[in-house]
């Protein structure tokens, strides 16, 4: 009876197949790597002129949005009178992102009544968008004036100071903002300007009779 014979692998068979399978993989793998790196800068250019065209064309569309933002007075080209009206900025700066300028009234003090008119007071707002906002022809009328009160000069406007006043022919005072913008107009000239001080002094009094004291004023001494 004849035996069986086993044969084992050595070791240095073993190291050769596999130095033999590492050199196979080799430039598979390198392959693969360059192939990833290539993708990758791909998708990462594509990313960054997506972000620079969406950045182009967001600049036009946040701009017109701060310029049509805002009350404005126009002149009604049906009545002939000034009217306040409101532009729908974010439908225009949506308009400019999407390079189809578009621009038409949000509100009117003329409204609900004549909702349904063709408009054409946008002309006068395309024209020269910041004279017709309410804020610039406020701050145009009390630029160089002084309190009528205090005769202190009313200084610049700003968002964040308190707002000046107006005294009436009544002699009643009453902030700017109180009054209708349409109004604005009629309102500055027949009104003075009043500064916020003295408006609240005014209003005190007006509303507190009783419990203001008036003391005449004494005459300095000659030394």
């Amino acid at each position: 009876m004849q035996g069986i014979v086993i044969l084992y692998p050595s070791a240095h068979t073993d190291f050769e197949r596999g130095s033999r399978l590492a050199r196979l993989a080799g430039p598979r793998e390198a392959g693969g790597c360059f192939m990833t790196l290539t993708v990758l800068t791909i998708v990462i250019a594509v990313l960054v002129l997506a972000i620079a065209l969406f950045i182009f064309r967001a600049v036009p569309g946040v701009q017109a949005y701060f310029r049509l933002r805002g009350k404005r007075l126009v002149t009604c080209p049906e009545t002939r009178a000034p009217a306040a009206v409101d532009v729908a900025a974010g439908e225009a700066a949506l308009g400019a992102f999407v390079n189809e300028p578009t621009l038409r009234l949000q509100e009117c003090s003329r409204w609900p009544e004549r909702e349904n008119c063709g408009q054409e007071c946008l002309q006068q707002i395309e024209a020269d968008p910041q004279n017709c906002l309410v804020w610039n022809i406020v701050a145009k009328w009390y630029e160089g004036k002084n309190c009528v009160f205090c005769r202190k000069p009313i200084g610049a406007l700003h968002h964040l100071d308190h707002v000046p006043a107006l005294l009436g022919p009544d002699f009643k005072t009453s902030e700017w903002k109180e009054i209708a913008p349409q109004d604005l107009p009629q309102v500055f000239s027949t009104h003075q300007p009043v500064c916020w001080n003295c408006h609240v002094a005014a209003t005190f009094r007006r509303l507190h009779p009783d419990l203001v004291t008036d003391r005449p004023v004494e005459a300095k001494r000659m030394m």
